[in-house]
């Protein structure tokens, strides 16, 4: 029997299946960060997998990065998503949301206040990023102070506190993909002099302190992180330390007894494996392109304890019945990622409609 289609406990959850959702930005929330009005029948046509992740969530105006992505710190924010968490859960789903502080990766046009971006250093990111005039290049962020930065620790429980009323099942803290806490892990993006810079312990301070803000607002057993080592997006460059700084962190996190991490993997099968002997609770792994027939191979090597896709539930709302019965699967049509209505967001054929077409 393939054990992905198997229950495991995940934090204070029995999933039905070790098949999760991973989390895709698809910029479709209204203007004032209230997920958008398809946004429920969008996640609660995937609720067959064992976890939804949701896209990536800002915690404040600061935290916000590109167009159109939804927040979770406003009363029509909670509003918003407890309309997505009601629907996932009348399909028997659960829903994390994903706290995600974009940081350095922004630009002033994408933003409420339209201030200049923050990060750990006055560093700009590389390359550019899309806004309502077009593609430009991320401007040089302005350094947190460090009462800012404890600010932003803060601003992170509250968006947590916020997920819960909005009645979602458990919080994901994104430290992954070249966003702010990712950035601290960095030195070309942290040259700071301050106990969040310098040695690894205080590169990795901030997400200690984000991670134990958070379980200690709505429990560890509802409180999980994202990481993803090695990952160069924006520049990221965590130098020849970077395997070690993670090392450290995950040992850290561990003693907290979170619910899960998920770990992008990069290609360091060696650092992967390390993090599974330091990490004791479940590890989603997320492995990009992975073809179908190595679907499950990561959780029946003991690597993993789930698996986490994205294009592939994206273009699949009935992707676990789909793995299970061996049946085709749609292909993503990349140009409607981002941005739109319901043309490839909602209405991707299930196997039933297919099957009648």
């Amino acid at each position: 029997m393939n054990q992905s289609f198997t229950p495991v406990r995940v934090g204070r959850y029995t999933l039905p299946n070790r098949l999760v959702m991973a989390p895709m930005t698809r910029s479709r929330a209204k203007s004032d960060g209230t997920p958008g009005e398809l946004a429920a029948e969008y996640y609660s046509q995937r609720a067959g997998v064992g976890l939804i992740v949701t896209e990536g969530t800002q915690p404040s105006d600061d935290g916000q990065g590109y167009l159109a992505t939804p927040g979770i710190y406003s009363p029509a924010h909670v509003a918003g998503w407890k309309k997505v968490s009601a629907a996932v859960h009348d399909k028997g789903g659960r829903i994390f949301i994903q706290v995600m502080h974009a940081g350095r990766m922004s630009h002033p046009d994408n933003t409420p206040h339209h201030r200049q971006a923050v990060a750990p250093s006055a560093i700009a990111a590389d390359g550019q990023m899309f806004t309502a005039t077009g593609m430009q290049d991320m401007p040089a962020p302005r350094a947190l102070t460090t009462d800012e930065v404890r600010r932003t620790v803060a601003d992170f429980r509250h968006a947590a506190r916020s997920a819960i009323e909005a009645g979602a099942d458990g919080v994901e803290i994104h430290g992954a993909n070249g966003y702010l806490v990712q950035q601290f892990f960095a030195p070309n993006a942290n040259t700071r002099t301050d106990e969040y810079g310098g040695s690894i312990a205080n590169r990795a301070r901030f997400a200690l302190e984000v991670a134990t803000a958070i379980a200690g607002e709505i429990g560890a057993d509802r409180t999980a992180i994202r990481l993803s080592p090695g990952t160069p997006t924006g520049g990221i460059d965590e130098g020849a330390e970077g395997p070690a700084l993670y090392r450290y962190l995950v040992a850290e996190l561990d003693k907290l007894g979170l619910a899960y991490l998920h770990v992008l993997h990069a290609g360091n099968e060696q650092l992967v494996g390390d993090i599974r002997a330091l990490w004791k609770q479940p590890l989603i792994v997320n492995r990009p392109g992975r073809p179908r027939d190595r679907i499950g191979a990561d959780v029946a090597s003991g690597l993993a304890d789930l698996e986490a896709y994205g294009q592939l539930v994206l273009a699949n709302p009935d992707f676990v019945a789909r793995v299970k019965t061996g049946a085709a699967l749609n292909e993503a049509d990349r140009a409607s990622f981002f941005g739109g209505a319901a043309p490839g967001y909602t209405d991707y054929p299930a196997l039933e409609a297919a099957t009648a077409a």
